[in-house]
């Protein structure tokens, strides 16, 4: 596990460059997307309603693309502002700004389809997890616009497997943190 000042640019830039073109810390790249999800690693989806409509959708399709859902209290994505593409990587921070866990991942792949957009991310080396999320708007047949989070992950460190409950804890609590975060963006409050 890492940790990281949030307020130092220089602390960001080295974890970055140390990470340089690692790989994820998981084979199975890409399945959250597909849902064909691998053995030996806890499944998690949950979905929330954003509203009806092209406007909600494409509303919420900039806020994804703008980090917007992951505007929770006690987390931030660092470096701010960086453009959502296969390739990229940020680390997410966990906690007080002063010393925050720092969660490195990658972007895997990106869906740009006229009525589905969202990103896969997967943890690198020094995330507290193994595994990968997907965050995916959809604009469905009838109007509805929903957003969906899927993750499969697993304890990437004896120390993680070891706070069980409150690993996972905080898990949820980031998840349903990201889809408040979003349906505020958009202006729809409450989740499923």
């Amino acid at each position: 596990m890492k940790f990281v000042r949030q307020a130092s640019v220089t602390a960001v830039q080295r974890i970055l460059r140390e990470l340089g073109q690692q790989a994820p810390t998981y084979d199975e790249t890409g399945h959250t997307l597909t849902e064909e999800f691998p053995k030996g690693y806890r499944i998690d989806r949950h979905q929330a309603d954003l509203g009806s409509g092209r406007e909600t959708f494409d509303r919420a399709v900039r806020g994804l693309k703008s980090w917007e859902a992951h505007r929770v209290p006690g987390a931030h994505v660092l470096p701010a502002g960086t453009e959502i593409r296969a390739g990229s990587t940020v680390i997410v921070c966990l906690g007080p700004g002063l010393l925050a866990l720092a969660a490195p991942c990658r972007v895997i792949a990106v869906v740009d389809e006229p009525s589905r957009w969202g990103f896969a991310y997967g943890s690198l080396p020094g995330h507290p997890e193994q595994g990968e999320e997907a965050f995916v708007v959809t604009l469905e047949t009838n109007e509805t616009v929903s957003f969906v989070i899927t993750a499969f992950s697993r304890p990437a460190d004896a120390l993680v497997r070891l706070s069980g409950p409150i690993a996972r804890a905080v898990q949820l609590r980031a998840t349903r943190g990201y889809l408040r975060a979003l349906q505020r963006f958009v202006g729809r409050p409450g989740t499923e």
